[in-house]
């Protein structure tokens, strides 16, 4: 009988602390955040450009700067570091930068004091005549900025 209760014990004990050791889940806030408290009252933040050139097909230039007073370490769930999308004017999707392209499956930081950058660039080859929007992301799990620009190809 002693043996049942120390079972039964033991059980409960293990409940209650995989219970309270296991994952959190996030708030809306720090999930979609594009920047993160640092120490003191500063933030860290990081300020996406998105450049288009459509003189000789068009070419995208994508910048993610750390605009703040602290160095930021920015995760990325696998070697997909950013991503670029192209819409139409109907908001149908026509280009996309990753496609067929394959990517590693390891965990990756990056380091950004203030005033450094990523910087990133892609060409879209025989894009049709038409307005467009392109749409750069970084593919960052804790700093997941984004950036819009529109664009004509004449």
């Amino acid at each position: 009988m002693n043996g049942q209760v120390l079972f039964a014990t033991l059980s409960a004990a293990a409940l209650v602390t995989a219970f309270a050791c296991g994952p959190r889940p996030r708030t809306n806030e720090t999930a979609h955040a594009p920047h993160a408290r640092a120490n003191g009252n500063r933030e860290a933040l990081l300020t996406p450009t998105l450049d288009v050139d459509v003189t000789d097909g068009v070419r995208f230039d994508f910048r993610v700067t750390n605009t703040g007073d602290k160095k930021v370490e920015v995760n990325f769930p696998s070697g997909k570091t950013h991503e670029l999308v192209v819409v139409n004017e109907a908001g149908h999707e026509v280009w996309r930068w990753s496609r067929g392209q394959f990517f590693t499956q390891s965990l990756q930081n990056r380091v950004l004091r203030s005033a450094d950058a990523l910087d990133w660039d892609a060409k879209w080859e025989g894009a049709p005549r038409g307005k467009y929007v392109a749409i750069a992301s970084l593919a960052s799990g804790n700093f997941p900025v984004e950036q819009r620009a529109e664009f004509t190809v004449r």
